[in-house]
């Protein structure tokens, strides 16, 4: 999971093509446009989140995501 977490552009794709997939075969969605609209969107809102904290020891860059319950620090 940590691999995934740091990677978001992996995890992007990866959700994006599953969802557009799941889409057009389980739900016969056939419109090309609204089905990558609709993935992208649900990928973006699973994706890891980055953001910069301020801490004693310096910058870091902590990544949240929804899968993980810990936050995961990068030193910067």
């Amino acid at each position: 999971m940590n691999y995934l977490a740091k990677r978001p552009f992996i995890v992007l794709f990866i959700l994006i093509f599953s969802i557009s997939l799941l889409l057009e075969y389980l739900f016969q969605l056939e419109n090309g446009v609204l089905r990558a609209a609709l993935a992208a969107s649900l990928a973006v809102l699973l994706s890891p989140r980055k953001k910069r904290i301020q801490t004693q020891t310096g910058k870091k860059t902590q990544i949240t995501w929804i899968f993980l319950k810990k936050p995961i620090f990068l030193d910067s």
